[in-house]
């Protein structure tokens, strides 16, 4: 199955990582964004790679223009122009990731965290604060976003719905609609478009983890917030955690108002493995999304495997339920790695019943499509002849 790919779009002007602003190109192609942005001004500075800037804090002999800034922040959450002020508040190597991000999925800012969940957490909390704390979502989602809408941790309370009961499940203290498409761990798939329309003048949070900007953006169909479990396949590697929000410049001024005052904020050394990872993420996606169709379309004409989950628009993570014990699949995989998580230049598979979503209550795992014989497979980069003969002794186990 083909992937959807956008090769042009608008890119909006953005600071790059020293808060200087430059003029984004009006069209420039996916893998070139990848490759570039937040990196424009570079070559001027003599260098090549972006620096790592591991300061905590920075020297400023002006007290009261320092005084002016943090009063800025504190009223409004804009940038303080300007050098840096505290890492709290931000830091130059994490901001060329946001300012790349933001670019890649066509919003006007991004704002990271050290988490995908501490990203959704502030997501909430901004909510919250506006008195808005009731949430409609649609299931499956990653486990632990169920989870923490379901437990009212942060005071939110949560009506599940299928797509098509979203407006009606909106009341007047709604502050959010949230949808993961490819869902994780069934890879079903929303019309994002037509959830959007649904919503109103509700914010619609899109999880675009599974997809990536490589192949949708949803932004374009109609939602205000883009979320990333920026772990996966942003990284690539298998070795940062992060999240980050993709949205417009309003609700990123809350956003990082909330990063500041809780403290959720991304190292600058995650930073500067995300902003490298993106330069590869075209490349990757498309790579792996080709492995994972030929290892569906396999899957699928397998008689020991009962049904088959791929989204519509392709991508790399595989879905499949056996007809046997999917305890045995993971303890006799070789070249797999039988892992949580997702999005790496290698292949992992875990049971959701078991690891992601064992915190959604059975029943609503059930209801939701992830059955107790569900696999879900996250395709890397290794030769496809190689994991389907894994996948094979695997199954024959």
């Amino acid at each position: 199955m083909d992937s959807v790919v956008y090769d042009t779009y608008e890119a909006p002007d953005r600071l790059n990582g020293t808060g200087q602003v430059f003029d984004a190109p009006t069209a420039r192609a996916l893998a070139t964004e990848a490759v570039h942005a937040g990196r424009e001004d570079l070559a001027a500075q003599g260098l090549h790679a972006a620096p790592i800037d591991l300061s905590t804090t920075y020297p400023s002999y002006d007290s009261r223009g320092e005084a002016a800034r943090i009063d800025a922040f504190a009223a409004d959450g804009a940038e303080p122009e300007g050098p840096p002020v505290y890492a709290r508040l931000g830091n130059p190597t994490v901001s060329r990731f946001e300012t790349a991000l933001a670019r890649l999925e066509g919003t006007e800012s991004a704002v990271a965290f050290a988490s995908g969940m501490a990203a959704l957490s502030a997501v909430l909390l901004v909510r919250n604060a506006m008195g808005l704390r009731h949430v409609v979502a649609v299931r499956p989602l990653y486990g632990c976003s169920d989870h923490l809408l379901t437990a009212g941790l942060l005071g939110t309370e949560v009506t599940w719905v299928d797509p098509a009961g979203i407006a009606d499940a909106l009341r007047p203290d709604t502050g959010l609609v949230m949808v993961e498409s490819p869902a994780n761990p069934t890879l079903a798939e929303v019309d994002l478009r037509a959830v959007a329309h649904a919503c109103g003048r509700v914010p619609l949070l899109a999880d675009n983890t599974f997809a990536t900007p490589v192949l949708q953006r949803p932004a374009e169909h109609g939602a205000r917030l883009v979320l990333h479990s920026a772990t996966k396949y942003l990284g690539g590697h298998g070795d940062v955690m992060a999240g980050v929000v993709a949205c417009d410049e309003e609700f990123a001024r809350r956003l990082r108002q909330v990063r500041f005052a809780t403290g959720g904020v991304l190292h600058p050394l995650a930073g500067y493995l995300l902003l490298r990872g993106l330069a590869t993420l075209p490349v990757r996606v498309r790579a792996a999304s080709s492995n994972a169709a030929e290892l569906a379309r396999r899957l699928a004409a397998d008689p020991r495997v009962a049904r088959v989950h791929y989204p519509r628009i392709g991508g790399a993570m595989i879905a499949f339920e056996v007809h046997g014990d999917p305890h045995d699949v993971i303890a006799a995989v070789r070249l797999i790695t039988p892992a949580v998580s997702l999005g790496s230049v290698d292949t992992l598979i875990q049971h959701p019943a078991s690891i992601s979503h064992r915190i959604v209550p059975a029943q609503d795992r059930h209801d939701a499509g992830v059955s107790d014989r569900l696999l879900r497979l996250s395709v890397g980069l290794e030769d496809v002849e190689d994991l389907w003969g894994d996948l094979e002794g695997a199954l024959g186990a």
